[in-house]
């Protein structure tokens, strides 16, 4: 379709003259990005079936409204394909929603990042990969995906560091953070269905999150003993960043999965495991270096999750 376009048009010499230009506006992530050609940017619109207009969400705190066009822009400055597109769109309207809180989860001084966890068809149609590195540079999809979920948030809501952006030492995550799941080597419902997408359906789950964490027990094949390892970890966090409940995910990769299935353990098991077994003591914080906040409440008991359904179980790794 033909596009018409609010953005401002900028000449350059030459690729290299373009990438100058557009460190200097602070509009990158520190990486090179591909020029975001008015012909590209048509392309990507053509992708998801959406106008320039289009608008896909307003910031609920700032108010800031996303359009099509601005997304598009950010997403071929990434490096995505066209066919990447709709999934920046849909993690995109996730984030918008009132109960992700992106304003909080993007300004706060603890460094939390996006988290975009992709399910269903779309992950083959991308070739996105779920196995070896899936958190890292595991595939074109996840990686350019993620980056341009974070070029969209600087420039368009400002979420640079020192602006909107006060984390204190932020993490990796913060330049792309996009798994696909692992869903064909698993007898576990994927997590988009688990949280109710139609079956079959292609689907984007995003979550403010932290630097991940990576655990290790090779020692025994019983789940509870396994997930005991994961616990720990939970635990860790709790006492030495946040006390409060909130959302975690763990990630399962295939040699600790397949125990798990032997024993018959679904993902609601592992839930309910977890949410009975993670909470720790106030008092638990003396040991901590913060023993000034115990005070007379070292018997309260602290749960990571308010529910086991804020337990997010990704299959995925090599």
């Amino acid at each position: 379709m033909a596009h018409t376009f609010s953005s401002t048009v900028h000449e350059a010499d030459d690729f290299l003259g373009a990438q100058e230009w557009f460190h200097e506006q602070n509009w990158t992530d520190g990486l090179p990005i591909v020029p975001p050609t008015p012909n590209a940017v048509g392309e990507f619109l053509d992708a998801a079936l959406l106008p320039a207009d289009h608008l896909v969400g307003i910031e609920p705190v700032r108010e800031r409204a996303l359009t099509a066009e601005k997304l598009a822009i950010n997403a071929v400055m990434a490096g995505c394909l066209p066919d990447h597109f709709p999934v920046v769109v849909a993690a995109v309207t996730a984030m918008l929603q009132d109960p992700f809180v992106v304003h909080g989860a993007t300004s706060s001084t603890g460094g939390c990042a996006i988290f975009t966890i992709i399910n269903g068809p779309v992950r083959r149609q991308l070739s996105m990969d779920g196995t070896f590195n899936a958190l890292g540079a595991s595939d074109r999809a996840t990686t350019s995906i993620g980056r341009a979920i974070r070029l969209i948030l600087s420039n368009l809501l400002d979420v640079r560091p020192g602006e909107v952006d006060r984390s204190t030492l932020g993490h990796p995550g913060k330049i792309s953070y996009c798994v696909a799941e692992d869903e064909e080597h698993t007898t576990w419902l994927p997590l988009a269905d688990e949280r109710g997408s139609p079956r079959y359906a292609s689907s984007v789950t995003v979550m403010a999150a932290g630097a991940p964490r990576q655990l290790m027990n090779e020692w025994t094949t019983d789940p509870r003993s396994i997930l005991d390892t994961y616990v720990a970890e939970i635990k860790a966090c709790m006492r030495h960043y946040s006390i409060w409940p909130g959302n975690y995910a763990i990630i399962v990769p295939p040699q600790l999965r397949e125990h798990f299935e032997a024993a018959s353990w679904t993902k609601s098991d592992i839930r309910n495991y977890v949410f009975e077994k993670a909470n720790i003591l106030r008092r638990e914080w003396a040991e901590c270096g913060k023993s000034a906040v115990v005070g007379d409440k070292g018997d309260r008991v602290h749960p990571a999750l308010n529910s086991p359904d804020d337990l997010l179980i990704i299959a995925a790794g090599g």
